[in-house]
């Protein structure tokens, strides 16, 4: 068969050799290469590498470790861009990515919910370096036109949204994001590269937190952001220069997570749906955020853009800051902790953690009660994951 004929790899297989090479003892998987830096025989042999001659690997700081690289590799061919650079968290990818494309005096535009860190980043920090913001509500996203000026960098969305599971439809965002020469920065978080690709619908730079579904199992904290080279050449001196990069030990672990992220997030998909579709008919439960569930707000898009719908449920209580701590301390299944995508099923009260220095009036304006429940779904069975929230409803 032609080379350029052969079908491409489905996201299984490139989950699994993506970014891999043997190495000269033939590794299966790129080994851990717990350095800092690397050895030359030469000048010229250091030189070619550095000036871009030849690839080698250089000083870990920089990214040129051969475990960092294989993960990258194997993150943007996961993602569909043609690069992609990792971090030591995901707030560092986004900082990084911001600082990269804004500086004094320009503006950013926000859409939708995004998570609590990202917020204050946009809203506390990044008005000291004269870098402004402005929120849109999903449903205010007709005014962006209203809001662009010609000082607007960026646009900035988190689908789905956190905690709200919010969908914001990439495809016509990237539309006025091209027209208007803005970049456009898609957090897929919640949705990982099982579920959605921002890329394929315009997106110019995607970030993830990789300590949720893409480490996947509570014990990594790091970032990525994945785009063009071009994209990431502007975000690379940032990373290497403030020092970000994600150590070679997370690197190992991470591309280890990779490997069962397809079969890790196709079950939470299924515990997510069954879940939000029995919460859904539970009188002691007044509201449902879910993008699988046919009457949700956003579904229609969430069905044209994602493959399939996340492991991240959140709802609202029927009672008030103390009755749904009460029903939340009753879980047995569901550990009570911040994180998200990992083996194990975590519940959280936005309130008390991601957005608990939220101002109270822009908690209520973006729907984040004292009753609003989030859930991650982990690996359990579904059915004990169902009768584990139906006793603490019921009890």
């Amino acid at each position: 068969m032609n080379e350029n004929s052969k079908a491409k790899p489905g996201l299984s297989t490139l989950c699994v050799h993506a970014g891999e090479k043997l190495d000269s003892q033939g590794a299966t998987h790129t080994p851990l290469y717990n350095h800092s830096t690397f050895g030359f025989s030469s000048t010229r042999e250091l030189l070619d590498v550095v000036e871009g001659r030849s690839e080698g690997n250089v000083y870990t700081r920089y990214g040129m470790n051969p475990t960092i690289r294989s993960v990258e590799g194997k993150l943007a061919a996961l993602e569909g861009g043609e690069g992609a650079l990792v971090f030591s968290s995901g707030m560092a990818a986004i900082a990084a990515t911001l600082f990269a494309y804004c500086r004094s005096g320009e503006h950013v535009v926000c859409i939708g919910d995004v998570y609590g860190g990202t917020y204050e980043l946009l809203g506390s920090v990044l008005p000291h370096q004269h870098i402004d913001t402005t929120f849109l509500l999903c449903d205010d996203i007709d005014r962006i036109y209203q809001v662009i000026t010609s000082s607007t960098r960026v646009i900035f969305l988190e689908t789905p949204g956190n905690p709200t599971l919010e969908i914001v439809d990439i495809e016509a965002v990237s539309r006025l994001a091209k027209a208007n020469n803005i970049t456009l920065v898609v957090d897929s978080t919640f949705g990982s590269p099982v579920n959605q690709s921002p890329l394929r619908f315009g997106a110019d730079i995607v970030v993830h937190s990789a300590t949720k579904y893409l480490g996947g199992h509570s014990d990594i904290t790091g970032g990525v952001a994945i785009g063009a080279n071009a994209a990431l050449k502007q975000i690379f001196p940032w990373r290497t220069n403030l020092g970000q990069i994600m150590a070679p030990e997370v690197a190992f672990l991470l591309a280890r997570s990779l490997r069962t992220l397809v079969v890790r997030v196709r079950q939470q998909n299924a515990s997510g749906q069954a879940i939000a579709n029995f919460l859904s008919r539970h009188p002691k439960v007044k509201h449902v955020n879910y993008p699988g569930l046919p009457d949700a707000r956003g579904h229609d898009i969430a069905a044209r853009q994602m493959r399939g719908f996340g492991g991240v449920v959140s709802f609202i209580y029927d009672g008030d800051a103390e009755a749904t701590a009460a029903f939340v301390d009753r879980l047995e299944f569901f550990t009570i902790a911040v994180s998200l995508g990992g083996v194990e099923s975590l519940v959280t009260q936005p309130v008390t953690t991601s957005h608990h220095d939220l101002d109270p009036a822009e908690r209520r304006r973006r729907g984040i009660v004292d009753g609003l429940v989030r859930i991650s779904c982990g690996l359990e069975d579904t059915e004990d994951l169902v009768a584990d929230l139906q006793r603490a409803l019921e009890a």
